[in-house]
Order: structure tokens, then sequence, then C-alpha cells
């Protein structure tokens, strides 16, 4: 399968530079994944495709300031480093800018209380990185890091919590998990009030999910790992919806990789790890029966999955129809709904 068969147009102007000014009003375009047809609706109508007894899967991650700028130890050339996840207490896989130089052995400096060592270099270009600091490292991060936006974001936020779903709580994300971003307190109470089921993983977003495909035959692409956690509540629930006839909602392409990544033989177990699960047409996904999304990059990993899910020609298509129709895409834009 060719990485050009995931590529589409689109209008620079159609990429959205900030977030809806209320989450929930955002437009949400509605896919029947079999029969390919299109409805314009608005996400605070999302109820209306569910029942009760249907679960809602989301990812509870939270966004860290991973992005630090500091200056090389020998020159004081200026540096950037971002990371990735944490290894260990001090350590943490990230990526570095000017990679050329930084090679291990060199010293960062970030602040008096913060600076960190370039241990090693990773096999896909990053740095294995050693931390030095006075203090809790959360908060010396809190204070100097920066809340990493995508690079095709040219807005500076007024307020980082619009980068964060109202329901993250686990820290460890490089990105937010996009799809999360439309909810409000409001809409998951309605949720809950009709008798639809909110359930939790956890998938930490690092390279795996945004990294680029630089291969012609999507097949040779490799995942960058990533942290994932199943609650024991989690696996019971949905377990328990399936049972009953209930439909699995996963709430982003998050969500989606850590119930494949979590289920065997079309049950959901419980337990953490990494994955590198890649999704791509072909695949049949054992537990999701509906998945509320963003709208993705030309050739991403994240196009090739809902492409898994709804059909690559169903996909695209739509892509069509939210271009012609102004749709806003990629992080802040607009949702669809794939049901």
């Amino acid at each position: 399968m060719l990485l050009s068969e995931f590529d589409y147009h689109l209008p620079e102007g159609l990429i959205a530079q900030h977030p809806a000014e209320v989450r929930d009003q955002s437009r949400m375009l509605v896919l029947g994944r079999t029969s390919g047809a299109l409805t314009h609706r608005r996400f605070y109508e999302l109820p209306e495709y569910l029942v009760r007894g249907d679960t809602l899967v989301f990812n509870d991650t939270r966004v860290i300031p991973a992005r630090l700028i500091g200056s090389k130890a020998d020159s004081g050339g200026k540096v950037e480093v971002f990371l990735l996840h944490r290894l260990a207490e001090d350590r943490w896989e990230a990526l570095v800018k000017p990679g050329r130089k930084l090679r291990p052995g060199a010293t960062v400096v970030f602040s008096d209380e913060l600076s960190c060592e370039i241990l090693a270099v990773t096999d896909f270009g990053g740095r294995i990185v050693r931390f030095l600091y006075d203090g809790i490292f959360e908060e010396i991060l809190d204070r100097l890091g920066e809340t990493p936006l995508p690079p095709y974001i040219h807005t500076k936020l007024a307020d980082s919590e619009r980068y964060q779903t109202v329901y993250a709580r686990e820290r460890g994300s490089a990105a937010a998990p996009t799809a999360g971003l439309h909810f409000t307190p409001e809409l998951l109470a309605e949720l809950t009030n009709r008798g639809i089921n909110l359930a939790f993983v956890t998938l930490h977003v690092g390279l795996g999910t945004f990294r680029p495909v630089s291969a012609e035959d999507i097949t040779s692409h490799k995942m960058h790992r990533e942290f994932y956690s199943v609650p024991p509540e989690t696996a019971v629930l949905v377990n328990q919806t399936r049972e009953n006839g209930g439909r699995i909602l996963a709430v982003g392409t998050t969500a989606v990789r850590t119930l494949e990544t979590a289920a065997v033989d079309g049950r959901l177990e419980s337990g953490s790890g990494w994955t590198e699960i890649f999704i791509y047409p072909g695949y049949r996904l054992q537990l999701v029966d509906a998945i509320i999304t963003n709208f993705h990059l030309p050739k991403s990993t994240l196009l090739m999955l809902i492409s898994a899910f709804a059909g690559r020609d169903n996909v695209l298509a739509a892509y069509r129809e939210a271009v012609a129709e102004h749709y806003r895409f990629f992080s802040f834009g607009d949702a669809m709904l794939i049901i």
C-alpha cells in the first residue's frame, strides 16, 4: 500500500490556528462507516447519536510543558530540548535542535536550577538526556517549560489550558489527544444523564503519533513506542458493554490504539506497557464500533488508521466534502464522527 494513496489537497487557510471559542460549538461531520453517507452537525449534538448503554472511551493524558529552551554550556549557543517520555527519575527521551551540535557528553543549561547532559543518540535521531536539578522536577518544568503546539499552528495560545482536554489528569504527553478538546463538562454531564458510560485509558502522546511517514510503502513504516495504561475498571466496563450489546466509541485515534493494543480475543485486558501498534487498511479492529476524531494531516498514520476503520475511499470522500464546506482542520479544527 502506497503513501501517495493517503494524500489529499488542503488549502492552507483551512488549518485552524486557534480553538473554537466554545469547545462543543465546533462543527462535526458525521460519516457513515459502511454507507459513506455524510451529515453536517455541531459537536454538542453528539448525544443524539448515542444510546443508553454505549460507552465512550477517552484518553486522559495531560500535556506537559515539554519544550525547554537553553544554551550549550561550552559555547552558549541556543538549543531546544523537547521531552518525549520519561525513562527514569532523572532520564528522558527527547528531541533536540540543533541535533548536530548536541552529541553525547554535551551539557545544556536552562537555568541556575536545571541543566541536562546528553547521554546517547537514539535509533530515530533523538537523545537520551539526564537532568540535574535542585528541587522538584515537575515544579521546575512547569516554570521553565513551554506547552508545545504543532508546527502548523503559528498563533500563541492566550490560555494553555485550551490545549488540554477538560478531563486531562495523567501528566506525560508531548501533544494533546485533540479529539477530546471538543468536550465540555456540561456535555459530559449530559452524556452521563442519558445513561452513556464514560471510561478512561491513558496513552502519552509522543513521537509515534505525529512522526511523519517517509517510506512510500507504508508497511515499511515503524511506529515509535508510546506508553499506555488501561485501568481494571475500564476493562470491566468495556467488556460488560460489549456483552450487553452496547457500542464502544473511541474518542480519538490514541484511544483506538490503546484499546487495540490491550485487546485479546475481542476482550479488553487491563495493564500498562509500551505500544508500537500501527493500524492501516487491512487491519480489523476488535473493540471499536465508532470513532470521534479530528481531521488529520495528509499521508499521516492517523489518516491511515481511520481509513482502516471506515475505508480509504469513504474517508477521502469525506475529506473532500470537508474541504469544500470549509471545515477547520488539524488539532484546533472541527470534529468527525465515524459511526
